[in-house]
């Protein structure tokens, strides 16, 4: 499948991109929301661009030798301010946007290891240099360490199930690839959901362990909101509820200004909050679904640096 952008009209209004200014893309993946960032950014605009994934990075490395307002880094979210803020060269981002989960390159590639659609090697390492991939760690964790996974990352009500099998499995020969664990996972499931396959929750879960995303993302959005500048746009996609839930969370207690104690009488105006939201929750439009059936679960959220801030 080719590389669409999820929601990018309403990531380009969400960060209300201006000729003149310097924003991040977190996550460049396909390229799809730089390419339109780029295409609204004047001579005297600026694009940093971090990914995990080295082959992401060479797509981005491949776009900037072509831009010279773009700037291609390899980097995980948790190191953002370290890597992005020597790229900005003492400027202010005026947008952010992160667009978490897997991109469609990875997906569409079988020997990555993410897709249960495609049999190939059971990888799922975002970044191929980490030591322990999906098949290393599903031969290596105990029954309910694999039950915990699947059920916290997972959301996955059959998670014990799953996990009995796949230690019952392993006991005979190893699970090596996709179409194996797939195919486990399709039988220690009794039904299906409409619409989705059997194995969808087991391989999200596992991908976001082994690439620790949500430790990732967790260290990111504070750093996110130093790089910005005052009225500069923090925009966020996600796929999964407890990314949304930690980014709703994030943003609301960003709102809230500095963490006084809850009987302390204290002025709105001494608060100093750090964000304020901008507009509510958006999920991508009917027509974007029919024509690109991988943006039916995104959910934006955006919010906004406060002049006040309490690190401004």
């Amino acid at each position: 499948m080719a590389h669409k952008p999820v929601m990018v009209n309403e990531v380009l209004q969400a960060l209300n991109v201006q000729e003149s200014g310097a924003y991040v893309d977190a996550t460049f993946g396909g390229g799809g929301h730089a390419r339109a960032i780029l295409s609204r950014l004047g001579a005297g605009g600026m694009l940093v661009a971090m990914d995990r994934d080295p082959q992401a990075v060479d797509r981005g490395r491949d776009m900037s030798g072509r831009d010279a307002r773009l700037h291609m880094v390899c980097a995980r979210f948790s190191e953002l301010a370290a890597r992005a803020a020597p790229l900005l060269c003492g400027r202010a981002a005026a947008g952010i946007v992160f667009d978490l989960g897997v991109s469609s390159p990875q997906l569409d590639d079988a020997g990555r290891g993410f897709s249960f659609l495609r049999d190939g090697p059971l990888d799922m390492r975002m970044d191929p240099a980490d030591a322990v991939g999906a098949a290393e760690w599903l031969a290596a964790a105990g029954e309910e360490e694999l039950h915990r996974v699947l059920r916290r990352l997972g959301e996955e009500r059959y998670a014990r199930r799953i996990a009995r099998l796949l230690c019952e499995r392993r006991a005979r020969r190893p699970v090596r690839t996709t179409g194996e664990l797939a195919a486990l996972v399709a039988a220690a499931v009794p039904g299906r959901e409409p619409g989705k396959h059997p194995a969808t929750r087991t391989f999200r879960a596992i991908r976001m362990h082994i690439n620790r995303e949500l430790e990732e993302l967790r260290a990111a959005l504070p750093q996110a909101v130093q790089l910005l500048a005052a009225g500069g746009r923090l925009a966020v996609l996600s796929f999964h509820s407890l990314e949304d839930r930690m980014v709703k969370r994030f943003m609301q207690d960003a709102r809230k200004g500095d963490p006084f104690p809850p009987d302390l009488p204290v002025p709105a105006a001494q608060l100093r909050p750090l964000l304020k939201t901008v507009g509510r929750a958006q999920k991508p439009q009917a027509a974007e679904v029919r024509a690109n059936p991988r943006a039916r679960s995104a959910v934006l959220r955006v919010a906004e640096r406060s002049a006040g801030g309490a690190h401004a």
